[in-house]
């Protein structure tokens, strides 16, 4: 399993795609600020997979009556899960923006997830759907590669505000969903591919390296066009003194005939 760091803003790490933000970005669940808003705004449920909706169909007996006359309305009427309008299976939502699986926490007054209070309480064998656990990572196939990207929100602020103060870059936060879905090895690949990252822009003889390379690669852009230049005028001048070499041959001939 090999690390790439060699497209630009991207590193490769096996057949992942992970966007440099995911490891230069800060960010920190702060649940008491943000009280679970991600679980309860959008248009849109939560990514799942054919698995998880197997996975979310037995737990539903658990934790059916924790649910919301709504949802299991909705649950009811269309299932634990719905097709979306970019085309992904998506979970169950409730008015169009709250997950159906939504709950609020009478203790605390935030919005958590059924699924999880359930498996934390020991009474399913399966948390959540990984894209709930990873968010705010998103996860999209590129042919036979998986794309990892950092989605932005405003709901989240708070959370990037935390993490700032707790230098707590985004894929470390993330580090157990991670594992999860890709396992130790993949995610020791990614720490080792950081770490290369980071001697390579901490270096001064690299970045002294890359400054002189950029120079140059302008400078040489620089001359090309120079060169074009040139030739494009001396490609004017050539064409400027045929056309001047014709009229002064014509106006010759012209003169003869009018002589004789």
């Amino acid at each position: 399993m090999a690390a790439n760091p060699s497209l630009g803003s991207m590193i490769v790490v096996g057949d992942v795609v992970v966007h440099s933000d995911i490891l230069t970005e800060f960010f920190c669940c702060n649940l008491s600020a943000c009280r679970g808003a991600c679980c309860v705004e959008g248009d849109a449920g939560a990514p799942v997979t054919l698995d998880e909706v197997a996975e979310l169909e037995e737990c539903l007996d658990v934790v059916w009556d924790e649910l919301n006359a709504q949802a299991q309305s909705v649950i009811d009427r269309q299932g634990v899960s719905y097709i979306d309008r970019e085309g992904d299976m998506v979970t169950s939502i409730v008015q169009g923006r709250d997950c159906a699986f939504a709950c609020t926490d009478l203790g605390s007054g935030c919005t958590m997830c059924v699924l999880e209070r359930a498996f934390r309480g020991g009474r399913t064998h399966w948390m959540k759907p990984i894209s709930c656990s990873l968010y705010p990572i998103r996860e999209k196939r590129l042919g036979d590669m998986v794309g990892l990207s950092y989605h932005r929100w405003d709901i989240c602020r708070d959370a990037v505000r935390l993490g700032r103060e707790k230098r707590l870059p985004l894929y470390q936060f993330l580090r157990e969903p991670l594992i999860a879905r890709f396992g130790k090895e993949w995610y020791a690949e990614l720490e080792t591919a950081v770490r290369e990252m980071r001697r390579r822009d901490c270096c001064p003889r690299r970045r002294k390296m890359r400054r002189v390379a950029n120079e140059n690669a302008t400078r040489r852009v620089k001359q090309n066009y120079t060169s074009r230049e040139a030739k494009l005028h001396v490609a004017f001048f050539y064409s400027c003194c045929c056309i001047l070499r014709s009229a002064c041959s014509f106006f010759r001939n012209e003169r003869r005939q009018v002589n004789d």
